[in-house]
């Protein structure tokens, strides 16, 4: 089953808990949350503190993507507030391995992210032990960007990689998807799409959602 999680990068930063209500109201199955450092990548957003105060707010699960120069030292904060998913990028200077485990020891689905310019060879080693892979499909650190369309070949390349070894991760996917090149992502082998601009700026939320996920 395709999930849909928006990006709250692209939320109604004035009212936040209606932008949450909004989601749940839509069929949103996942709220992706990215967390930027000012250091891995030039942007900040929000850390474990203003998200606690969203879990409050929500029982849509969380998908925090760590856009963080340091990973590890948010791995707590974010089990402590029942994150569902913890993704780290495979850029930043860690023993991925350890940080895998580290988190799915935390009661978390651990995920590793490439950006776009970084082959999917890399996690040849690891596709075993972890939960999911997130596929940057724009250079990491801004919202509203345009899908890079190589992307798409490398999402196909990936999960004929998943099929031929029989494992089980699931393949996400960040960055320009719309209603326009949701289909192509799907059907290149995309389980979790992430959209933030197409849901958030849609003037009927629900029907987006349902169009993404090809209904």
């Amino acid at each position: 089953m395709i999930r849909i999680a928006p990006s709250l990068l692209s939320a109604d930063f004035s009212d936040l808990r209606g932008e949450l209500q909004s989601m749940k109201e839509a069929g949103a199955d996942l709220l992706h949350i990215d967390v930027m450092d000012g250091h891995f990548v030039p942007n900040l957003s929000y850390g474990a503190p203003v998200v606690t105060h969203l879990s409050a707010h929500t029982d849509i699960p969380f998908d925090v993507h760590l856009m963080v120069t340091n990973p590890g030292d948010y791995i707590q904060p974010f089990a402590q507030i029942g994150t569902r998913m913890l993704s780290f990028h495979y850029e930043a200077p860690v023993h991925h391995d350890r940080l895998i485990h580290a988190v799915q020891d935390a009661g978390m689905q651990s995920g590793i992210v490439l950006n776009p310019g970084t082959p999917i060879s890399v996690l040849h080693d690891v596709l075993s032990v972890v939960d999911y892979v997130l596929l940057m499909s724009v250079n990491p650190g801004f919202g509203g960007q345009s899908y890079i369309p190589y992307v798409t070949d490398k999402i196909a390349r990936l999960a004929a990689c998943r099929q031929e070894r029989g494992l089980t991760f699931q393949i996400e996917v960040d960055g320009g998807v719309t209603t326009a090149n949701a289909d192509e992502i799907r059907q290149a082998g995309a389980d979790i799409l992430v959209a933030g601009s197409a849901v958030f700026r849609s003037d009927d939320r629900k029907a987006t959602i349902e169009k993404l996920r090809g209904k």
